[in-house]
């Protein structure tokens, strides 16, 4: 089997047929990629896989192969070059204040790769936020496998990566974007709404958080993209696929059928939170992948394919279409706000239901036996993060700042020329849960957001989308699975209790 490239994937038939069996084609075959926000590798894995293991809290302990990972070790943890000193948050102090995470700011946090200016750039604390008195130098914060329990244990029992990065600098936008085309650098600035400002779209690419231009329910500033995205690529090799996000369903439309999405949900603590935030909707930037008025599928039977609902649906139509066998080939899950994990509206715990349930309930599907599901995140949120990646894509932009005012490397070698859109970003979480994927497993090699575009595009021949995205550089996440076997590895359900993180006993 080749890529398009005609690089070989896989020498042995055998596996080859494996592979065609788990990942290939929809009905019961299907990726499923749950997309979260707000997350460095250090804020969630810094000191795996040792926990403390602090009074009244889930007691947790790595089994004797657990291989170890690039966290806070030695001088990093005592010794850190930053102004304050890492520290453990506990399960009480799940709930904290957003930390600055904009292009610009991150770039100088990690100050030509010395990562020591985060406080002074990234960190966000004092009145008002919940930073347990550590002021700015809550960026320093992190959890362990007492907080974090359930992704320290699919951990354990599945794979993940420590060397994953964003595919650029910068929030939400940027790698929401990322995950589907690879290129934030073909903003249409013909169809905008508000004022774009220089501090989200700089020489072409979108670098902040606005919301997208085909989508009712996004508030100014809202930007469209051009180009192709991975649903393009989807639609015409006559798969299906979709994006399934908490609140996208309409409470309401205006006499015109504008839709008006006011659902809220109460995060564990009771304070309810908006469930859909626009920007998060990465194909409602792209007029050919957008559902502006938020349509819903003529049926369940039709979740996936081209219909008024053009492959964009609230969660709930994920699960009517899994309830009823009848999952796409490709899908993307976003959580209802409450619980996606970010930082000044959620928490690590509200997340770990969100995460639980849905992978308890996809192991109890009768496909779970050829399902890949895959954990990652759209930016780091800020969160200190000791660990730089390779700088792929250099740019020269206004708002470059990575080795001086307007600078991150040689601009002159930027993918198409095109600036604004400097990488790899901050580190961040990937996990692969899956049948299929290696036990206890931790990936050392260098990969990022867009390789999941690229696992995507490789494994149903749907070529690379090019055109200066970053699916030209990406590299595959094949290492974190093992097809070498006939049989998948973990065939039994690994059902988590959604509150404390641990396995459930028989």
């Amino acid at each position: 089997m080749q890529s398009p490239e005609g690089r070989e994937l896989f020498t042995d038939m055998t596996v080859a047929e494996n592979l065609d069996m788990a990942l290939r084609g929809s009905g019961g075959k299907p990726l499923v990629v749950i997309f979260q926000e707000n997350v460095s590798f250090d804020h969630y894995f810094a000191t795996y896989p040792v926990a403390a293991n602090a009074a009244g809290e889930p007691a947790w302990s790595a089994s004797a192969a657990t291989p170890s990972v690039n966290g806070l070790t030695g001088p990093l943890l005592k010794h850190n070059p930053n102004a304050e000193q890492p520290f453990r948050l506990g399960r009480a102090q799940s709930y904290t204040c957003d930390q600055h995470h904009d292009y610009t700011p991150e770039q100088q946090a990690f100050n030509g790769g010395a990562m020591d200016r985060f406080v002074e750039t990234l960190g966000a604390g004092g009145s008002g936020c919940p930073d347990y008195g550590h002021g700015a130098g809550l960026t320093l914060g992190y959890y362990d496998g007492n907080t974090v329990t359930a992704l320290w244990n699919y951990a354990q029992r599945y794979a993940m990566s420590d060397n994953s990065f964003g595919t650029t600098f910068g929030p939400s936008t940027p790698g929401a974007i990322n995950l589907v085309s690879g290129q934030t650098g073909r903003v249409d600035l013909a169809h905008t709404v508000g004022t774009v400002t220089a501090g989200m779209v700089v020489d072409g690419a979108v670098i902040g958080d606005p919301d997208p231009y085909y989508d009712d329910c996004g508030s100014p500033t809202q930007i469209a993209m051009s180009g192709s995205n991975i649903g393009d690529r989807l639609n015409a090799a006559g798969l299906t696929w979709g994006w399934f996000q908490g609140g996208f369903a309409p409470t309401s439309r205006d006499s015109g059928g504008k839709a008006t999405c006011g659902a809220a949900t109460p995060r564990l603590d009771g304070t309810p939170e908006k469930d859909y935030s626009a920007h998060h909707e990465p194909f409602q930037y792209y007029k050919s992948t957008s559902n502006p008025h938020h349509l819903p599928p003529a049926s369940a039977a039709r979740i996936g394919h081209t219909d008024a609902a053009n492959h964009q649906y609230d969660l709930a139509d994920f699960w009517s279409a899994a309830n009823a066998g009848n999952l796409p080939a490709v899908s993307f899950l976003k959580a209802k706000k409450s619980q996606d994990g970010h930082a000044g509206y959620s928490s690590p715990l509200d997340e770990q239901v969100f995460l639980v349930n849905t992978l308890n309930a996809l192991q109890r599907l009768p496909q779970w036996s050829s399902t890949a599901v895959i954990i990652a995140y759209d930016d780091s949120d800020g969160w200190y993060d000791h660990a730089m990646g390779p700088l792929v894509n250099p740019s020269s932009s206004a708002a470059d700042a990575l080795n001086g005012p307007g600078v991150c490397g040689d601009g002159s070698k930027a993918l198409r020329l095109l600036q604004g859109r400097c990488g790899y970003g901050p580190r961040l979480p990937l996990l692969v849960v899956s049948p299929w994927a290696k036990t206890n497993f931790v990936d050392h090699s260098v990969t990022d957001q867009t390789s999941i575009l690229r696992f995507i595009e490789d494994n149903w021949s749907l070529g690379r989308i090019g055109a200066g995205s970053f699916d030209l550089l990406a590299a595959p996440l094949n290492n974190l699975f093992d097809f070498t076997r006939k049989l998948p590895r973990h065939i039994a359900p690994y059902l988590l209790d959604a509150a404390t993180g641990e396995p459930v006993r028989p």
